[in-house]
């Protein structure tokens, strides 16, 4: 399976808007991961319909580890080694900067929270630097983590809940990262008159995920291909809800685009679905090995429900998911091999 019916769809939704950045120049970091590659393709696919004259700079700490993965982006791109914290300077002016590195690992989370919230924190202040030298828009991708444990009757959380991570719980290093970068973005936005805006990202599913990280729908397909029993080490009662990641593609840009200057908005699917219910569904569409929940402690930041209000950004920026549970499962195991 091929990307190319997401592309098609990302483009019709965007069509309105892709012209406002005709002739953009882009800073980006985080470009090679998950949600930056879904962006660069949409991007390169729209430059390629429209001839934008698009110059999209994306710094990457191997840039021939990407070129070999992906060779038609890093070919749309000028690549810039180095790392968010200490690369040497980015060569160019820009009109706008997408700051979407942070590494993710719930590995890093818990054996190194200080350096999690390190990167988080100082990588975002210099996106911010390099926003405000340049007078340029900043897109930061921030976390619904920010929120912190969401009460169970509390059933979508929206962007004005005032709830947040316990500070006292070093398990909560990214939440606590992210809400901190949030505020440098506050602050820049007050003191130097930049104009951000911040996307809150729920849970995801689709092609590019890689199945082996510690996201339970991945893991739960990766096995299901394999033939393998689902295994759930906690009770299964954690709520999550996914957004298909093209969806999420075209909703980042259209922020970044269309987006008012200082707001934030979530950005997830509001169908929410237990880990248990999760495993199950995927077992059931994929035919794998069954489903075993072992009920343990879960060790995570987040045992309860992680699922958003979209109705902001739905009001506001007119987007809505396209892709339901059941398609994106089919489409990421399609797009891991999985032959239906």
């Amino acid at each position: 399976m091929t990307i190319e019916r997401d592309l098609d769809a990302i483009y019709a939704t965007l069509a309105p808007l892709w012209p406002r950045l005709a002739g953009a120049r882009i800073f980006m970091t985080g470009g090679t991961g998950f949600i930056g590659r879904w962006m660069l393709e949409a991007l390169r696919d729209a430059d390629r319909r429209l001839d934008l004259g698009i110059d999209i700079t994306v710094l990457s700490r191997d840039p021939a580890a990407f070129a070999t993965r992906a060779p038609h982006l890093a070919a749309f791109c000028r690549m810039l080694p180095g790392d968010i914290l200490d690369h040497p300077g980015t060569g160019g002016t820009f009109t706008h900067v997408i700051h979407a590195a942070t590494d993710a690992s719930a590995a890093l989370n818990r054996d190194d929270p200080r350096r999690m919230f390190d990167t988080i924190v100082s990588g975002t202040r210099r996106a911010l630097d390099l926003a405000v030298a340049n007078d340029a828009r900043l897109l930061f991708l921030s976390s619904g983590a920010v929120y912190g444990i969401q009460p169970w009757d509390l059933t979508h959380v929206g962007e004005d809940w005032m709830g947040g991570p316990d500070p006292r719980d070093p398990r909560s290093a990214y939440g606590e990262g992210k809400r901190a970068a949030e505020m440098l973005c506050a602050i820049h936005g007050k003191q130097f008159g930049l104009d951000i805006v911040n996307a809150r990202i729920f849970a995801l599913l689709g092609p590019l995920l890689s199945l082996d990280i510690h996201f339970a729908a991945g893991n739960f397909i990766r096995d299901a291909l394999a033939g393998r029993k689902l295994v759930i080490e906690s009770d299964g009662r954690a709520v999550r809800s996914y957004l298909y990641a093209a969806d999420l593609a075209a909703w980042l840009w259209t922020l970044l685009i269309a987006g008012k200057p200082g707001a934030a908005y979530n950005m997830g699917s509001e169908d929410a679905i237990s880990i248990a219910d999760l495993a199950r569904r995927v077992d059931a569409l994929l035919g794998g090995g069954g489903v075993e929940i072992l009920g343990k402690p879960d060790p995570g930041w987040n045992a309860g429900r992680y699922v958003p209000s979209t109705a902001l950004i739905r009001r506001e920026l007119g987007v809505a998911p396209t892709v339901d549970l059941d398609e994106a499962i089919r489409r990421t195991a399609i797009w891991n091999g999985w032959k239906p």
